[in-house]
C-alpha cells in the first residue's frame, strides 16, 4: 500500500512564547500544535512529518515540498514572515496536484488568500464560548464516520461574512453561543489540487484533542490527496491534425515575442 506523504506545517510561535500566555499554551500543547497533530492522526495508511517556520527554507525547501503529497497548514500571528517565493513554490505544487488542508486562522495564510484570491476575512471574538458544528454534506468524503452535530466546549468565534469565494464546497457549518455563523468547513479545487479549509482549532483551547475534530482533518488529508501531474507543456508546434490555411505570418519571426511573454 501506498503511503500519502503529509507534511504538517506549523508556524510553531504561540507555544514557545514567554510569560503566562506561553506557559498556559505550553500546558495544552507542550510540543507544538504541529507534533501534536503528528501524534494523533498516525496511522497506517499515512507517512507524516513535520515542518516549522524557523526551519531551513523555512520547513519547505524543495525537496521536501516535492515529496509531499498533502500538505497541513497551521498559521496566526507570522504570516507576514512567510516568503513569496515560498509561497510560489507551494500554488505550483497544489496546482499540479498536492492537496491542501488549511486550520484555524491560516485562513488569512499568505498561501490560502492566494489561492482563493478573496481576502479570506472573516469575524471574531475570543471569550471561550461553545461551537456547535453541523455536517450539511453527509456524502462528502470529509464528513466520513463524523456525527451530525456535535459541540466543542470552548473556542474561538469565526463568524460571517466570511470572504471566501463562491465556487466552495461547505461542508461543516457552525454556530455558536453568541450567536453568529460560519462556513467552517469547505472544499475547493484548484487545477488539479485540492484544498479544504477548517475553521475550528486555536492555540489556548485543546481543540486538537477531539476525537470528532482529529477525524474531520484525517479525512480531509485522504480526500485531498491525488496524482501528482508533470509540468504541463504548452506549446505544440505541430497540430494533430493538416491545417490547409496559409499562415499570413509565416515570413515573420515571432519567436522572440513568444520567448519574452513566457518569461524564457
Amino acid at each position: 500500500m501506498k503511503k500519502v506523504r503529509v507534511v504538517i506545517w506549523n508556524e510553531f510561535v504561540h507555544e514557545r512564547e514567554e510569560g503566562a500566555a506561553g506557559d498556559y499554551i505550553r500546558t495544552v500543547y507542550p510540543a507544538g500544535i504541529h507534533a501534536c497533530l503528528a501524534e494523533k492522526l498516525a496511522a497506517a495508511d499515512l507517512e507524516i512529518r513535520t515542518a516549522t517556520l524557523d526551519e531551513p527554507g523555512q520547513g519547505l525547501p524543495e525537496p521536501v515540498l516535492d515529496e509531499t503529497d498533502v500538505l497541513v497548514w497551521w498559521g496566526h500571528c507570522a504570516h507576514d514572515r512567510v516568503d513569496d517565493s515560498l509561497v510560489d513554490r507551494v500554488q505550483q505544487r497544489i496546482l499540479a496536484g498536492m492537496g491542501l488542508v488549511v486550520l484555524h486562522s491560516g485562513h488569512y495564510s499568505k498561501i490560502f488568500r492566494r489561492m482563493m484570491g478573496t481576502g479570506c476575512r472573516l469575524r471574531w471574538r475570543e471569550i471561550g464560548e461553545k461551537e456547535r458544528l453541523w455536517v450539511v454534506d453527509p456524502s462528502h468524503p470529509v464528513a466520513a464516520g463524523v456525527p451530525e452535530t456535535f459541540t466543542l466546549p470552548h473556542t474561538e468565534m469565526y463568524g460571517e461574512p466570511f470572504d471566501l469565494p463562491d465556487d466552495g464546497k461547505v461542508v461543516f457549518l457552525s454556530w455558536y453561543e453568541g450567536g453568529n455563523v460560519v462556513r467552517s468547513g469547505v472544499a475547493f479545487r484548484r487545477g488539479a489540487g485540492k484544498i479544504f479549509y477548517f475553521a475550528p482549532g486555536h492555540e489556548t483551547f485543546p481543540i486538537y484533542h477531539d476525537a470528532n475534530i482529529l477525524r474531520v482533518i484525517g479525512n480531509a488529508v485522504r480526500w485531498a490527496a491525488g496524482t501528482i501531474l508533470p509540468p504541463r507543456v504548452t506549446p505544440q508546434p505541430e497540430p494533430p491534425e493538416r491545417v490547409a490555411t496559409e499562415n499570413p505570418l509565416k515570413e515573420l519571426d515571432t519567436k522572440e515575442l513568444h520567448d519574452r511573454k513566457q518569461g524564457r
